[in-house]
């Protein structure tokens, strides 16, 4: 008698096994149906109309673009990792339901030690803390299972919103950056979390699974 044994698809990109747990929140790799369930969310809105949070305009036209903008932008991480440079976007879903996305980046991480945070949720979740909780969960991964030294990230000096977030998980003014907007500079904070200020702060448990498989694409 033959037994088959189905392949997976987490056998070959491991970082469909990873899985953060927050207390209300699930961050992990969209599976295809939940893909276009949050290229339909970021369709929705994910900001008001006068804000423009982002340095890419990808939240500019209308619905269908800015849903294929989180497809193609998806499909461009997972094509484009590497050691050197990865890019790992992870769902946030709640009960199932997804709420958004947030980003970790990786730039020559085995030598550097540092990574970069980003996100967007929908509109009609936003305000309920999920923001910071799920950014809680990506640094402890950042932090507590690939051994990065210090997370950085960029805000707009008039995003009050995330620069709150950033303030708030002990994230600490690091310089400007000035950037092109179309015809427009626009200034950003920098802001960077180090290792030593991450394990001073009281966090909500947070669990990781899977890590262990996918710390070699991590170059560890």
């Amino acid at each position: 008698m033959i037994v088959r044994i189905e392949p997976v698809l987490s056998d070959l990109w491991p970082q469909y096994g990873l899985t953060i747990f927050t207390p209300r929140l699930e961050l992990r790799l969209p599976r295809e149906e939940e893909l276009a369930e949050l290229a339909h969310l970021a369709g929705r809105g994910v900001h008001r109309a006068d804000e423009r949070p982002f340095l890419t305009p990808w939240t500019d036209g209308s619905p269908e673009d800015r849903a294929r903008s989180v497809l193609q932008g998806h499909w461009g991480q997972l094509g484009g990792w590497s050691v050197a440079a990865w890019r790992l976007g992870l769902g946030v879903f709640r009960h199932g339901d997804p709420l958004g996305v947030v980003t970790l980046r990786g730039r020559d991480f085995p030598v550097v030690r540092e990574v970069t945070t980003s996100a967007w949720l929908g509109i009609e979740h936003q305000g309920r803390g999920y923001g910071t909780e799920a950014r809680v969960g990506l640094l402890t991964l950042a932090f507590d299972h690939l051994d990065a030294r210090a997370a950085l990230t960029e805000v707009f000096q008039d995003n009050h919103a995330s620069q709150g977030v950033s303030r708030k998980l002990g994230y600490e003014y690091d310089g400007i950056s000035v950037d092109a907007r179309g015809d427009e500079a626009v200034v950003s904070d920098r802001l960077r979390l180090t290792r030593e200020r991450w394990i001073q702060e009281k966090r909500p448990a947070v669990r990781v699974d899977g890590i262990a498989a996918c710390r070699p694409m991590f170059g560890l």
